[in-house]
């Protein structure tokens, strides 16, 4: 009898005791991970210095996922290939047709913007062909996820990124035309047709299409402006050569240029053994020479100040001698008959 009374009470004692296990299971599995300590400090330091909400920053941070394959794209590339491997990836026949396309489906935009600003068309029409193939492949990852990625996991430029990271925050208080979270763009965090790190948008990024707010996606307007007012701001010289090929004379004094600025006399490099393929109409000029290696051999060429600002885009001189090239196969194009 004694048993028969106690064995309701052991089941419920069994139940509750089953019940608050139960409980505290589901609790354990839903309740959020502590962040990261290195959220925590980059949230604190917007909360500071930038006056964002503390919560929401680490509230977006909790949205981010690291992607291992953006850490193994930024340690391979294609600036590292040699200049005869990487010619061919942008200069190919459907990327110089489509340039041509995309100018003249948009020659008015493009050449008031060319004018307004004082940059040659064709280089913004290229720089939107090598950056993007003209708005075809903007990039696949969350922006987010990317810079989290490199600002917190890629050691020898995090700072970098990090800085691009508090800059994206910024431009969220209503600046871009979507939310933070849905921005897509490379593995570098770089955004649009002209592919604009959130630091270039801040600086250089317009609304050229005056409807309020800055589209690098799905507004010719902002792409062409943003990218126009880009090369102005970084001193682009209207009418000014960029670069030509050079043929070294048997005596040429061997030069060993330290970077990309121009750094010698037109007339100077001539007297070197250096003499430009093409007229160019000041001899004083500034240029500097550039050597690359070709599918037939050595190429030297001698730079101009509007090449440099080309590297001012992407600093590689292999990025800014596609871009020059392509440029000028899109303004042949022009040039000719519509087909």
């Amino acid at each position: 009898m004694g048993a028969s009374i106690l064995k309701p009470f052991v089941s419920l004692y069994g139940l509750i005791l089953t019940g608050g296990l139960v409980a505290a299971c589901s609790s354990t599995a839903t309740a959020r991970p502590a962040p990261d300590p290195a959220h925590v400090e980059f949230a604190r330091e917007l909360a500071v210095n930038d006056g964002l909400v503390e919560a929401d920053v680490l509230a977006m941070l909790a949205k981010a996922k690291v992607q291992p394959a953006i850490l193994e794209a930024i340690a391979r590339p294609a600036e590292a290939k040699p200049w005869k491997d990487y010619r061919p990836i942008f200069l190919t026949r459907k990327r110089i047709d489509d340039g041509i396309t995309f100018y003249r489906a948009n020659r008015e935009l493009i050449e008031r913007a060319g004018a307004e600003f004082g940059v040659a068309p064709e280089i913004v029409v290229a720089i939107i062909g090598v950056e993007t193939s003209y708005g075809q492949i903007v990039g696949k990852w969350r922006v987010l996820d990317a810079l989290v990625t490199l600002g917190f996991h890629y050691p020898p430029r995090a700072k970098f990124f990090r800085g691009e990271l508090r800059q994206l925050f910024l431009l969220g208080n209503g600046h871009l035309a979507y939310p933070l979270d849905e921005l897509v763009g490379s593995y570098a965090g770089a955004m649009g047709w002209g592919q604009f790190i959130p630091t270039s948008i801040a600086n250089w990024a317009r609304d050229y299409d005056g409807d309020g707010r800055i589209d690098l996606w799905n507004s010719v307007p902002d792409i062409v402006g943003s990218v126009a007012n880009y090369f102005a701001a970084h001193g682009w010289e209207t009418g000014a050569p960029v670069a030509t090929r050079t043929t070294p004379t048997a005596e040429a004094r061997p030069l060993e240029p330290k970077g990309l600025e121009p750094a010698y006399p037109l007339q100077q490099l001539g007297e070197w053994g250096y003499a430009p393929a093409d007229a160019v109409d000041d001899a004083t000029r500034t240029a500097t020479l550039l050597v690359l290696e070709g599918a037939e051999g050595a190429e030297h060429w001698i730079t101009f100040r509007n090449f440099y600002v080309i590297t001012r885009y992407n600093r590689s001189p292999l990025y800014a001698m596609a871009v020059w090239q392509l440029s000028q196969e899109i303004a042949k194009g022009i040039a000719g008959p519509v087909p």
